[in-house]
This record gives structure tokens, C-alpha cells and sequence, in this order.
């Protein structure tokens, strides 16, 4: 009988962080290890059972909301259970900043919390940190300011706790992370009490999800709207893409500046807006869908790789991110909370493939007139499209035989 080599990963029930947990799977089938998959009951009532490929099972656990998640769900309690207690001692840690919906960058940053501190009411208030570009308060993760919302103010603790379970006396943690090499290099190696593998990004090198060993499963009702057929029939590079994941919500304000800025564009969009009573006060506004298509979910990978997409608007969660780096979508950076905020400066200033938006003093608002300044600069940007083509074939040569996200998940293999 042939002895497989088996590994526990152990993921919150957020979609952002089971997509990657799941890609990271598919990537380990693919290498002849068998993966057990330990979420909440809710995530596992939703796969299809007969789409689950063999080598990988699931191991469900009660998280209090086995019908499905309840909205506002604070996240502290599953968190900590799991990152500070007893996972450990099931196997060899596995730890991934896709788990936490965050590349590497933020595992610096509870270094500059009593600095932080002392600063917070002044938004520019200059920031160095070893590996990384010159920073202001207003560019850290906002679970290090003190405009954290309560509920999230356990963030930092359960990160210190984290770092300190991963540092075993014996040797130096290896950790694995959903990014790669070149994108964050300097970053990577500026923390010497852990090693950093990059094996990312965890999506297949053409941009799209591998079929082969991935289960199927809906978080959302996926919608009857043909946008892909809509998409062929646009020009080339000619669409402004739309999304906001799936945490962020909006006032109907934003929505409707949002909205003025689709229109005084003039261009072919694809907005993504989940709630359906928003959606339909959206598309009452006169002649907004002459210009486009507004849809209550999509494939975004597939999206993304559509050759009529020109740029995106979005919230920059890291999973997006990476997406767009793959598929070399020039981007506007609108982020809202947590580890946004760094994603945003990267792609503007570190990696060049895009501009964040500025918002209004007083209320935080982002006008319409601000949107389309940002959208029509990066369309017609031939630096920021030069940058973005250079970033698709960096990102996708690291998963080719030789790459260097594939040579690190080969060492850690060998590891084991």
C-alpha cells in the first residue's frame, strides 16, 4: 500500500479565507499529498460531495452557526481557539497569510504599535520599517490605529500569540505564504526570526481555478446574468470592472457617487453590487445601464482574465490583489479597513499598476469626480499597463517547474 504524506489545514469559514485554503489544497493534491481540510460545518453543507477529489477530506467543526453565518459574527472566539491553542499539536504548523486574508507585509507591522500609539492623530506621521517603502500612519493596517472598531481590537494580541506558538525552540519556523518572491523580496527577508516561503500566488498560472482537485461550492446564489457573454461582445481593454468583495458594504451615498463617476466616464462597466435592494435603487438611476451591467456575483478570476477588462475598482483585499497582479488588471485602489490600506500603497507606489483614490475631509466620502480622475488615469496610463503586463509574467513564472513558488513549496515538501 502506498504511504501518502498527509497535512492538516485548519481555515476560517470567511470566503476569503477558503478560497485560498482550497487552492493551496489543489496545490498540494497535485503533488501527491493527501490534505484533511478542517472548517466550520456551515462552509462544509456547502460542497458538493460528488465534485471532492480523491486524496482530500473534510473535517467539520461547530462554530455556533451550522446553518450558515450569522451577520457581525465576531471573529475573536474561533480565532484564537485556533491560532493560540492545541492546532499545533495535530501536525506540523502550516501557517499562511492568505489564511489571514494578509501577504507579508502586515506580519511586520505589531512591531510599530507603541510608535503607533504616540502618533495616531497625525495621519502623515512618517513610518520605516526594514524592507519596506517609506510609510505614513494612514498607510498601516487599520487594526493598529485607534480608530479600530472594537470588535477587532483582539487582532494584534492573536497575531503576537501567533508569532510566538510558530517559534519553536529548535529551529526556525518555516512559514508559507500566499504571495511571491519578487513582489514583496526586500520585505521578505527584513524579519530573520522566521522564514518566509512564498509559494503564490495560489490561483493556476493562467489566471483561472484548476478544476481537476478543486470541490465545488457557492457562498452566494450565483447569479443568471450572462456577463461573460456581455464581455465578448466589448472591446478590447475597454471595461472598468467594479467590486468591493465580500465584507465591504456602502452607504447609498457612496453608491450613487460611484455610480456619477460610470456615468461621466462614458465606458462599458461590470459592477458587482451584493445586496439586491441597493442594486435595484442603483439601476434606477436614468441611463446608468446603458453604459453597462450590474450583477449580484461573478467569477472573478474569470473576469479578470476576460480580455475586454481595461482596469478594476476595488476594495484591494489581498485575495484581489494577487488576482489582478496575475491577470495584469491595472487597478484603482478604494480600500476600506484592515490590511487594505498597505495593498493600496503597493500597487501605487511599490509595484506601479495603479492610483488610490482620495477621500473627502470631514466624512471619508470618495466623489464621484475623484472615481473617474482615477479610472481614466490608469486607462490611459501606458506606464501603469507596461508595469501590470510585468507583473502577470512575474507572478505566473513562479509557478512554473523552476519558478520560485514552486521550488519553495518543493523544499517545504521535503522538509516534512
Amino acid at each position: 500500500m502506498t504511504s501518502h504524506r498527509k497535512i492538516l489545514i485548519v481555515a476560517y469559514s470567511g470566503k476569503g479565507h477558503i478560497n485560498p485554503a482550497l487552492r493551496f489544497a489543489n496545490r498540494l493534491l497535485e503533488t501527491d499529498v493527501h490534505v484533511t481540510f478542517c472548517t466550520s460545518l456551515s462552509v462544509v453543507k456547502l460542497i458538493d460531495n460528488e465534485t471532492i477529489p480523491k486524496g482530500l477530506t473534510f473535517a467539520p467543526f461547530s462554530d455556533g452557526h451550522d446553518r450558515g453565518k450569522q451577520p457581525n459574527t465576531p471573529l475573536q472566539q474561533f480565532v484564537s481557539d485556533f491560532e493560540t491553542k492545541g492546532a499545533h499539536a495535530a501536525a506540523e504548523i502550516i501557517s499562511s497569510a492568505a489564511d489571514n486574508g494578509q501577504p507579508f507585509d502586515c506580519l511586520v507591522y505589531t512591531t510599530v504599535i507603541p510608535l503607533i500609539s504616540n502618533n495616531n492623530n497625525n495621519p502623515k506621521f512618517p513610518i520605516n520599517l526594514p524592507g519596506l517603502p517609506p510609510l505614513n500612519i494612514a498607510d498601516l493596517p487599520s487594526f493598529l490605529l485607534a480608530t479600530c472598531p472594537k470588535e477587532l481590537e483582539f487582532l494584534v494580541p492573536v497575531m503576537h500569540d501567533h508569532i510566538k506558538v510558530l517559534k519553536l525552540p529548535t529551529s526556525i519556523p518555516r512559514i508559507l505564504v500566499n504571495t511571491v518572491d519578487e513582489l514583496e523580496f526586500e520585505s521578505i527577508r527584513a524579519v530573520k526570526e522566521l522564514e518566509f516561503l512564498p509559494i503564490g500566488p495560489l490561483i493556476r498560472s493562467d489566471g483561472r481555478h484548476s478544476s481537476e482537485y478543486s470541490p465545488r461550492m457557492d457562498f452566494f446564489e450565483q447569479t443568471l446574468d450572462d456577463y461573460i457573454q456581455w464581455l465578448n461582445m466589448q472591446p478590447k481593454s475597454s471595461v472598468v470592472y467594479v467590486s468591493f468583495g465580500t465584507i465591504a458594504s456602502f452607504r447609498m451615498e457612496q453608491l450613487e457617487e460611484i455610480a456619477s463617476a460610470l456615468l461621466e466616464i462614458g465606458r462599458p462597466f461590470l459592477w458587482v453590487i451584493r445586496d439586491s435592494n441597493q442594486a435595484e435603487r442603483v439601476r434606477n438611476i436614468a441611463r446608468l445601464e446603458e453604459h453597462g451591467m450590474i450583477v449580484g456575483w461573478c467569477s472573478q478570476v474569470e473576469v479578470f482574465s476576460h480580455q475586454a477588462i481595461g482596469c478594476v475598482v476595488m476594495h484591494c483585499g489581498w485575495n484581489s490583489t494577487v488576482e489582478a497582479l496575475v491577470a495584469g488588471v491595472r487597478t484603482v485602489a478604494f480600500p476600506q479597513w484592515s490590511d487594505q490600506q498597505m495593498h493600496a500603497k503597493m500597487i501605487e507606489d511599490v509595484w506601479k499598476i495603479g492610483v488610490r483614490v482620495r477621500t473627502r475631509e470631514g466624512d471619508g466620502m470618495v466623489e464621484g469626480k475623484e472615481i473617474a480622475r482615477c479610472v481614466e488615469m490608469v486607462m490611459e496610463d501606458e506606464e501603469m499597463k507596461t508595469n501590470a503586463e510585468k507583473w502577470k509574467e512575474v507572478t505566473r513564472e513562479a509557478l512554473h517547474d523552476g519558478g520560485q513558488s514552486t521550488i519553495n513549496l518543493q523544499t517545504f515538501l521535503h522538509y516534512l
